[in-house]
């Protein structure tokens, strides 16, 4: 287990925790291996948003693991379109 680093994975760690049911989430964990799938991480997707660090839902597919996915957030901020 190695703790979640800075704050985008500790907000990703948190959000993972509560739509997976899993207590302890670690920054080398795989979404789809504590049991993650395409609803859920439609809801991921919303939950990012809220956070203005959306992203689109194959990033995700593409990069699972929780540092990578925290990575690819924290170069990516959403903007607003009226």
């Amino acid at each position: 287990y190695a703790a979640p680093q800075g704050e985008v994975e500790t907000a990703l760690a948190g959000i993972w925790a509560e739509l997976l049911g899993v207590e302890r989430i670690g920054r080398h964990d795989h979404f789809f291996e504590l049991g993650g799938h395409s609803l859920l991480a439609v809801q991921l997707m919303e939950r990012l948003r809220r956070l203005s660090l959306g992203v689109e839902v194959r990033t995700l597919f593409a990069t699972p693991v929780l540092c990578d996915l925290a990575a690819s957030l924290g170069s990516h901020r959403e903007v607003a379109v009226p």
